[in-house]
């Protein structure tokens, strides 16, 4: 067992100069947690505002014009600098070398510049704040992005590219250390079922990423230069913005949820101390989401005029993409069958994922299916399956690795009691806020809206104090993890009894990450 004052990752080095230069992947990992810790909060602040106008009928102290800036600042920042980078910036860059039994990242310079492209690119989408601000969405719909008064737009979007090309990076890097750094003995089918779930996003990431950072810089373009390419007065297609946007944005969703579902793995297997359930089966299944994610953007445009044949086959296919993630639901729940099952805070969480992904993946097929979407497109029905699949379920799974590594990240234990409050109060705070969304959109409210008719201001007002319930939950879980890491029971070196590599190094683990090489021969959830 490891002693907190022996020479580790968190130790061996001092002073703030040596954590921003650093080429270690676990402090690179810290460093996003951190950054990304600040961004979400940002991003909680802007909701909340949003729901405060929102807890009854008419104007309440925004303007219509400020309403819409602060959504577009919430869906961004919540979704370029939260959930993107998310799981795979932080647990994957401190895990993923652990799990595979490797020293550190293949490419250790180009892991710290992708951090450093994150940063460059929030702080200069932050930079449109202090400007005319933006009111576009999040999705920067052409052409009102392009004619638009607010000058902010080109900030946001430019630092929205920056950020993109730190995911490309981040994925490239991943992809050459699985290939290359696994342990002696580490075949594909012997890996960790999060690194498969870092793997599958990691392509994600290359593929689907340049093709909204070349559709941005096109927009920039056409705002800037007058070039005609998504504006109809200048000759181009608006509908054709639409299709690139949707061709990343749509796989994007699977880039958050994939490492979430490796977590469950780990996790599941863990607390229930049984073997996963059809490893294979959601390895495949991993993969097939990854690619099938890849052929579904039709289906945000089924309103849009394209052609009834292709409405019938992005239906069929979007149906189809239910099949694996159905799979891996059923491997989950057939390993916690019979199980020895420990309900610890992670287990807690992931059963959390489970229930709101569930509700998330179901309501999806409304959506899906052509006649139905006709009436819940542009409703607060999208707003919350849009939660519930993206936010609830990569939230969930976040918290659920945090708590589950976060002995082997800093060698000390959370308080357990405190864990399970904070649990309780997202989880319910959560339902209690988007739940009620499903029941305005089936009623015929319009998102984006900063009034309604006051038929709707009950159903807003408890979807209001369930965000105040779910921000407490928040507040709680960072309280009690940052209580731990300076004050908590030394954790050991493998609490939990974990299977997989790097339950087998020191709590926290040295800069080297072993101290021996390591090698492999059994599956990595073997148990003796």
């Amino acid at each position: 067992m490891s002693n907190l004052t022996d020479k580790n990752y968190l130790n061996c080095e001092k002073g703030l100069w040596s954590w921003l230069t650093t080429l270690d992947h676990k402090r690179i990992g810290v460093m996003y947690l951190i950054s990304i810790v600040i961004f979400a909060t940002l991003g909680a602040v802007f909701s909340l505002l949003l729901r405060y106008e929102l807890f009854s009928a008419g104007k309440d102290f925004l303007t219509a014009l400020q309403y819409n800036k602060v959504m577009t600042y919430h869906g961004a920042i919540m979704t370029f600098m939260v959930l993107v980078p998310g799981i795979p910036a932080v647990l994957g860059n401190i895990l993923l070398p652990l799990q595979i039994g490797a020293k550190d990242v293949a490419f250790p310079r180009l892991n710290l510049l992708s951090w450093y492209c994150l940063m460059a690119g929030a702080l200069i989408a932050m930079i449109s704040l202090f400007t005319t601000g933006v009111d576009t969405g999040w999705t920067f719909y052409a052409p009102y992005s392009i004619g638009s008064a607010q000058s902010g737009t080109v900030f946001v979007v430019l630092g929205a590219f920056v950020m993109g090309l730190a995911s490309i990076l981040t994925g490239l890097n991943f992809i050459a250390t699985i290939h290359q750094l696994r342990a002696k003995g580490m075949t594909f089918m012997k890996m960790p079922l999060f690194v498969w779930g870092l793997y599958a996003t990691s392509i994600i990431q290359i593929v689907a990423t340049p093709v909204v950072g070349i559709t941005l810089l096109l927009l920039v373009a056409e705002r800037l230069l007058g070039v005609g390419i998504f504006d109809p007065k200048l000759g181009g297609d608006p509908i054709l913005f639409q299709h690139f946007f949707w061709f990343y944005s749509h796989p994007v969703v699977y880039l958050m949820v994939l490492p979430g579902m490796g977590v469950i793995s780990e996790v599941v297997s863990t607390f229930s101390k049984k073997v996963i359930f059809g490893y294979k089966a959601i390895v495949y299944a991993s993969v097939a989401i990854a690619g099938v994610g890849f052929l579904v953007w039709g289906h945000h445009m089924f309103v849009s005029g394209q052609s009834d044949w292709a409405g019938v086959l992005f239906s069929f296919i979007t149906m189809f993409v239910g099949i694996p993630t159905a799979v891996k639901i059923f491997n989950w729940m057939t390993t916690l069958y019979k199980g020895s099952i420990e309900f610890r805070t992670p287990l807690l969480f992931a059963l959390g994922f489970l229930f709101v992904f569930a509700i998330g993946g179901l309501t999806g097929l409304f959506l899906a299916t052509l006649s139905t979407d006709m009436h819940f497109h542009d409703t607060y029905f999208v707003v919350s399956h849009f939660h519930y699949t993206m936010v609830g379920g990569a939230v969930m799974a976040t918290f659920a690795g945090l708590f589950y590594w976060w002995p082997k990240i800093c060698g000390r234990m959370y308080h357990e009691l405190s864990g399970q409050i904070g649990f309780a109060f997202v989880f319910i705070g959560f339902n209690v806020t988007f739940f009620p969304q499903f029941i305005l959109g089936a009623m015929g409210m319009p998102r984006r809206y900063f009034d309604y008719l006051p038929e709707f201001e009950h159903l807003h007002a408890v979807s209001t104090v369930g965000s105040t319930i779910v921000n407490i939950g928040m507040v709680i879980v960072f309280v009690t993890l940052y209580r731990a890491w300076k004050n908590g029971e030394v954790a050991g070196d493998n609490p939990w009894g974990g299977t997989t590599l790097e339950w087998q190094t020191t709590s926290p683990p040295p800069h080297e990450n072993f101290t021996k090489e390591m090698e492999v021969s059994g599956g990595p959830y073997d148990r003796p």
